[in-house]
């Protein structure tokens, strides 16, 4: 077995988690944007704590990426815009970003563990946290009063 990091592998996951981070930012600002109605206060509160938390995983990212004396990616990963601003919709298209990230969380952690304790440590730190992150809009999204999970996210 190879106990020595791929740099250059992991790098390039880093950089895709921080565009993926950086997408979340924008994404999670214009949600906060567009949300209207009598809940809005508490949403678009929940909102701005999901674009800083992206904003400070993002950073995390970028300096892991230097770390390893890489050079952290200028752009930013994909963001839908399905111009559907119902809280419903905005909460599927959150799930389905977050599923991304968690896999590209997972895909880190397979490449990084038994090589470097640093970056098996941050990716599952780092997966632990959209998994929470997924439950809880997982939670957001049943039917008031439902216990069984809304989707498959676990």
């Amino acid at each position: 077995m190879n106990t020595r990091l791929d740099q250059k592998s992991t790098i390039t996951l880093l950089n895709k988690i921080l565009e993926l981070e950086l997408a979340g930012v924008v994404r999670y600002t214009h949600y906060s944007l567009m949300v209207f109605g009598y809940n809005r206060i508490p949403i678009v509160s929940w909102m701005g704590e999901q674009a800083d938390e992206s904003l400070g995983h993002a950073r995390e990212a970028g300096e892991l990426i230097t770390h390893l004396g890489g050079h952290p990616s200028l752009s930013i990963g994909p963001l839908l815009e399905t111009e559907n601003h119902e809280i419903g919709a905005i909460l599927h298209e959150s799930l389905a970003h977050e599923r991304l990230a968690l896999e590209t969380y997972k895909e880190l952690f397979a490449l990084v563990k038994g090589k470097s304790v640093l970056m098996a440590e941050y990716a599952r730190r780092m997966i632990t946290e959209e998994e929470m992150h997924q439950g809880e809009v997982d939670k957001m999204l049943r039917t008031p009063g439902e216990i069984a999970m809304f989707s498959e996210s676990a």
